[in-house]
């Protein structure tokens, strides 16, 4: 099969979060696999495709309400993703450094509808004059949810309408929606489908997408029965079209993330050395944050918002340092600035027993997976999670909430062959008694290790993952 993936992210061209990770991941496992796989993605203006090697393959104009912009696209030459990458420049649109956010000034962009609508149908006209039709083309989170409304009721891409479409919710939080007048924007279209673009008297564009795309995926099984129950007022239309709805897992890409190979780490180990490899990438970490020895090490890595839980982690510090809890705390990431602010008061107050580095930093992460104990995440949402099999997979035990994909892939060490820490509830009790759960067991040293063994041997590959995508993708044809 022919797959075309359109996505706003890929890794490691450009990143915002699990979505990149899984762009960057599932197109090369599909072409291992024997199929072709195309990525399709805004060509921003950021270092990684500067230093890139491109060349022009098409140029062309596209409607725009009752104007019209140019756009170019390229293809990605050196290096090689495992993947065709197909870049989309719009002059005015693509041409800053950012994703979603200016990161001088760390506000969204102005122009988001501007900008990804004029993708979509940028996508769409070339698409349409592309001599090679994909079989599928799978469309990623609301920046690309319109395509399979455009594919399907838009006159001037009637050619693409018999191509089966999948929409894959990453992140049901955000939905894109704008003014019904923003329909205008969209090449002409049959009158009586605009109920389409409408849901509670506002395009929504990931709404539409729901309603159109032929398969609707979300990236764990348990994310699925969730959306159901919880989506921002989306909940209704999930439970209508659950028919064509499956939750699919995500994987790792195994070569990517792997303890052996592994360029970021201070030292590689493979499982019949991870002891030795573990503890010296610990105290790399312990000396580089000038931690306290002889604790467990509990990070964090991702997005400090409210989303991710991060704004718990404050409280559970102090609660933890209060109750003469043996452990020691590490955070990376950014995110809200008064969250921010909170976490270097507390590197001030704690120090030795917290510390902190606010910031995106890919190397630095692939050292605390490979450093640390244990990895917190105290989500209220998390779709699939990607950390926890990160952690694992460097056979570091996850501390985690009992929510989406976390709850699918993390199983509690009291439960027969468990191999993590699970919380029910998001409150501060909870998570400390996890906290406390996680140091009753590093001091059980056999236990420790075999749980770390264990983990470290689950299989979370890309490999499984897209078999499971193949599935879905026959099941259209």
């Amino acid at each position: 099969m022919n797959i075309f993936h359109i996505s706003a992210e890929c890794y490691p061209v450009a990143k915002a979060g699990g979505l990149g990770d899984v762009v960057g991941s599932l197109p090369k496992y599909l072409n291992k696999s024997g199929h072709k796989a195309t990525v399709v993605l805004p060509h921003y203006h950021n270092k990684w495709l500067q230093d890139a090697e491109t060349e022009m393959i098409f140029e062309g104009r596209a409607p725009f309400g009752n104007g019209s912009f140019a756009f170019r696209i390229s293809r990605l030459t050196e290096p090689d993703l495992g993947f065709e990458l197909i870049l989309v420049d719009i002059p005015g649109r693509f041409d800053r450094p950012g994703i979603y956010l200016d990161p001088w000034s760390g506000h969204p962009y102005w122009d988001e509808k501007e900008r990804f609508f004029s993708f979509q149908i940028a996508v769409m006209e070339w698409l349409t004059g592309h001599p090679e039709k994909p079989d599928i083309v799978h469309c990623h989170d609301h920046h690309t949810a319109l395509v399979p409304f455009m594919m399907a009721h838009s006159f001037r891409y009637s050619l693409l309408s018999t191509i089966p479409t999948v929409i894959t919710i990453h992140n049901g939080e955000y939905q894109g929606r704008y003014d019904m007048e923003s329909a205008t924007l969209l090449p002409e279209f049959e009158t009586g489908k605009l109920g389409l673009l409408d849901w509670d008297g506002q395009l929504n564009a990931l709404a539409t997408g729901i309603k159109t795309a032929w398969k609707v995926s979300t990236v764990s099984e348990g994310y699925l029965y969730e959306l159901q129950e919880y989506c921002h007022g989306l909940e209704v239309l999930l439970r209508q079209e659950q028919g064509k709805s499956v939750g699919i897992l995500n994987g790792i890409d195994t070569e990517v993330w792997d303890p052996s190979t592994d360029n970021y780490l201070h030292e590689n180990y493979a499982l019949h050395k991870y002891k030795v490899g573990k503890e010296r990438n610990k105290e790399e970490l312990l000396r580089l944050f000038n931690l306290k020895k002889g604790r467990p090490l509990i990070s964090f890595i991702g997005r400090l918002v409210r989303e991710k839980g991060a704004d718990l982690l404050p409280d559970l510090i102090k609660k933890c340092h209060s109750e003469h809890i043996e452990a020691s705390f590490l955070i990376l990431g950014t995110g809200e600035p008064g969250l921010q602010e909170k976490f270097e008061k507390l590197q001030d107050q704690y120090t030795g027993y917290f510390d902190t580095r606010l910031e995106y930093n890919e190397w630095l992460a692939h050292q605390i997976y490979a450093g640390s104990d244990y990895l917190i995440m105290p989500s209220r949402v998390e779709p699939c999670g990607l950390n926890q099999l990160y952690s694992m997979r460097y056979g570091t035990i996850p501390i985690v909430r009992n929510i989406g994909g976390l709850a699918d892939t993390v199983k509690d060490i009291s439960k027969p062959s468990g191999y993590g820490i699970v919380f029910e509830n998001f409150n501060l009790d909870e998570a400390a008694e996890a906290v406390q759960r996680s140091v009753e067991l590093f001091k059980r040293e056999k236990d420790f290790g075999k749980t770390r063994r264990r983990i470290m041997q689950l299989d979370f590959s890309w490999e499984k993952a897209a078999k499971n995508y193949v599935k879905m993708y026959h099941s259209m044809k």
